[in-house]
């Protein structure tokens, strides 16, 4: 069979185009609004009613659902094609791990001023929040930047997105993970060990010495 010539395949694309402007085209985008109408005028109402008046972003948060639910179908999908077996249960001691370093990682991602740079396009600065921690605000209210700076600041959302990633990290890399979950294990259990330090430098453990503490 001939291959098509250049005007040949210009022509289909001039008919392709003339095709995407048809009459049809048009009707077919026409009923598409008028069907999509009511959907729209229903989530603004919802939208209305929920925020009474605040800028949430639902749109933002609905989108980062949507990402979340895509890259979970995508490694299913990655693991499955591999094909990985999944374990049928996980030692007690493993799971300890990857809940510390879950804990830990999300809570770096969040807080750590280390990790700021991550979170400078959606958020502004504040201040120190704590030991080795800052205090950011959402730089825009109502959007997609709003949705993810939410995200980026705190600890207990992000532990959803950490948790998956180890997990699947497990499923397909366990001798890996493990030693990534240990890591920030190890670094939960030094900041532990921090805390009772200061404690003991500051003569807390002492006997009074929270309530010398208290008075001070």
């Amino acid at each position: 069979m001939r291959e098509p010539t250049r005007g040949h395949r210009s022509g289909a694309f001039r008919m392709a185009s003339a095709a995407v402007g048809s009459p049809i085209a048009m009707a077919l985008a026409d009923d598409l609004q008028r069907i999509g109408a009511p959907v729209r005028r229903w989530a603004r109402h919802q939208q209305r009613e929920y925020t009474q008046g605040e800028p949430r972003p639902l749109a933002g948060d609905l989108g980062a659902m949507g990402v979340y639910l895509g890259l979970v179908s995508t490694a299913a999908a990655a693991v499955r094609a591999s094909g990985k077996e999944l374990p049928d249960r996980i030692p007690p001691g493993d799971a300890a791990l990857l809940a510390v370093a879950t804990f830990r990682l999300a809570r770096r991602i969040a807080k750590d001023p280390v990790t700021s740079p991550l979170r400078a396009p959606f958020t502004t600065f504040q201040g120190p929040s704590g030991h080795a921690e800052v205090a950011e605000e959402v730089r825009e209210h109502g959007g997609v930047k709003h949705a993810v700076g939410e995200l980026l600041t705190c600890p207990f959302c992000l532990a959803q997105w950490v948790a998956t990633a180890l997990v699947f990290g497990y499923v397909t890399a366990p001798k890996a993970t493990r030693l990534a979950a240990l890591t920030m294990t190890l670094v939960a259990g030094s900041d532990v060990l921090q805390f009772v330090y200061d404690s003991i430098q500051n003569g807390a453990l002492a006997p009074g010495g929270e309530e010398e503490a208290g008075v001070q």
